[in-house]
């Protein structure tokens, strides 16, 4: 399933290439710091018992590998996957005191991973970046193992009118708080329109289905402004 705007030529990529020296303050700013309270619940929901293995796609700068290990008492083997080369360099220097984890520069349309070699999927706001969700979410199937799981948190549909006009307006003001701190308002204008354009809850539910996981579910926080989506390999 392509995505019509990821597709533009290097769009994406030149994306990421201007924001993300300051990719974190951004994100503590523009959720005014809920998307630390969303990652922290997508590791609960993990609920894992440490010693499995984990591959964190559109990793960032990696809060969700740092997050997990914490959870594990740094019991756990973690791959990191971005395709961008700065955000791989910025995760790297901020994490560089833990030795579990390993980083890929690669898309996650083509991981360049064996089979069934992790117990988690996880990609935190990064579904809605690539450029085929259908191929995504096949590889997520691919790498994991027979009764792994999938996790995904993204930005999804608000089902209350009165949320859904207050965040509407306040998205609004995104790219302009990107023009002052970063120095550029186009990322976020892509921001903006990238959340707008993509899938409802079950939209997302229906593809995790059509590429095999079962026990899909997914839940909202923050009245659908974000939704966790889950699904099994079995």
């Amino acid at each position: 399933m392509q995505q019509y705007l990821q597709n533009k030529k290097g769009l994406v990529q030149n994306v990421f290439n201007r924001v993300y020296g300051r990719y974190d303050l951004m994100n503590d700013l523009m959720s005014l710091g809920a998307h630390r309270l969303w990652k922290k619940n997508l590791i609960n929901m993990m609920n894992s018992s440490g010693n499995q293995k984990l591959i964190d796609v559109a990793c960032g700068t990696g809060d969700i590998a740092k997050l997990f290990l914490s959870y594990v008492n740094n019991s756990s083997e973690i791959t990191c996957v971005d395709p961008n080369h700065g955000m791989i360099k910025k995760g790297k220097e901020k994490l560089k005191e833990y030795k579990q984890l390993k980083w890929i520069i690669s898309s996650a349309e083509n991981l360049p991973i064996p089979k069934e070699i992790f117990d988690f999927y996880t990609i935190s706001f990064g579904l809605r970046n690539t450029k085929d969700l259908k191929k995504t979410l096949s590889e997520a199937y691919r790498v994991l193992k027979p009764g792994g799981r999938f996790l995904c948190l993204e930005f999804s549909k608000i089902d209350n009118s009165g949320l859904n006009f207050i965040y509407k307006n306040y998205s609004k003001l995104i790219p302009s708080i990107g023009k002052l701190v970063v120095g550029e308002k186009e990322p976020y204008e892509y921001l903006v329109k990238s959340i707008e354009n993509f899938l409802n809850q079950d939209e997302l539910i229906s593809l995790m289905i059509d590429k095999g996981f079962k026990k899909c579910a997914y839940r909202n926080l923050s009245g659908g402004i974000v939704s966790i989506h889950s699904g099994w390999k079995i």
